[in-house]
């Protein structure tokens, strides 16, 4: 499924950021939350995905 797929992207993408904000670099920080909200989304299109998929059944 490309919606997953593209969740666990975004996942691994943000590590780097999230090990820099850790660390203490408060703009790292502020990338990991903005990333965060977008990995928010690309979990609800997964789940719509996921509806769909179960109700063409």
């Amino acid at each position: 499924m490309q919606e997953y797929e593209e969740l666990k992207t975004m996942v691994a993408e943000i590590e780097a950021d999230l090990n820099k904000a850790e660390g203490g670099n408060k703009a790292a920080g502020t990338r990991v939350r903005k990333q965060m909200q977008k990995v928010k989304q690309a979990a609800q299109n997964v789940r719509k995905r996921v509806l769909e998929i179960r109700s063409s059944e």
